[in-house]
């Protein structure tokens, strides 16, 4: 098999379980500040995560749900307005420290490091949201921790487009079957496997019934020692922990011709 040189990690659901506690609450605020009686209720909400990005979100749901709507006389501004209040609700919660890693997370981070494997993120979360997460769960240094943050609108076609992944290796000089992508939903399994990534899956509330059977191992959430994960496909875990070891094992034996 070939060795472990990076891990790639996802944001959002990934890192943090931050959808529903994190977004999900911004948003409502921002709908509420702007006067809006809109309310995204977690079942509602778990529909909507099927489309990528924020402001597509939005749009989304005017189009699929026809709510209450205000006079617009620009539309775009108007839903870049609401996004950009929705991202403002978002970074106070995270700076109030509300919003905490997964279980496993920060442990695969720091034995990442300490074997000198490189770390990346490939998200649609916006850069700043990420940088704050960072800070906020792992050290003001963090997000030097990353060799590469792709965030946002770094590229033209966010997940399930295989772009982001494609820009990451790039950024890092390797081939697909050196690295892991660690995800949490179906359109992030489809980017990763597109871009010829294996892939690991950390399922959440929202994305436990997705299908998933590209991915080369699917959990609960990646584990710690005194809070087991439960595996959902792939190999057994027999510490009830995703580590190094078990990511290595999962790259494939010969690169993909």
């Amino acid at each position: 098999m070939a060795d472990l040189k990076a891990i790639i990690f996802d944001v959002d659901g990934t890192l943090a379980e931050n959808e529903r506690y994190g977004h999900r609450v911004a948003f409502n605020q921002a709908f509420e500040a702007a006067g809006l009686n809109w309310l995204w209720s977690s079942a509602l909400y778990s529909e909507l995560l099927q489309v990528a990005g924020g402001k597509e979100r939005i749009r989304f749901f005017v189009e699929r749900y026809g709510p209450p709507m205000p006079v617009i006389d620009d539309w775009d501004t108007f839903v870049a307005t609401l996004h950009q209040a929705k991202t403002q609700h978002y970074a106070t919660l995270l700076a109030s420290g509300q919003i905490g890693l997964r279980p496993g997370v920060k442990r695969l981070i720091m034995a990442a490091r300490q074997a000198h494997i490189r770390l990346a993120i490939a998200t649609t979360s916006r850069l700043e949201n990420v940088l704050t997460l960072l800070t906020q769960t792992l050290a003001t240094d963090a997000p030097q921790w990353f060799e590469v943050i792709a965030a946002g609108d770094v590229v033209p076609q966010k997940k399930p487009a295989a772009d982001i992944y494609h820009y990451v290796l790039d950024q890092l000089a390797l081939e697909a079957h050196y690295c892991l992508a660690i995800e949490d939903t179906a359109h992030g399994l489809t980017a990763a496997t597109q871009a010829g990534l294996p892939s690991v899956i950390a399922v959440t509330d929202y994305t436990r019934t997705q299908d998933f059977a590209a991915a080369a191992c699917v959990l609960t959430h990646l584990g710690d020692p005194d809070n087991p994960c439960q595996v959902l496909s792939g190999p057994t875990l027999t510490q009830g922990y995703f580590d190094l070891a078990i990511a290595e094992s999962l790259l494939p034996d010969q690169p993909p011709t």
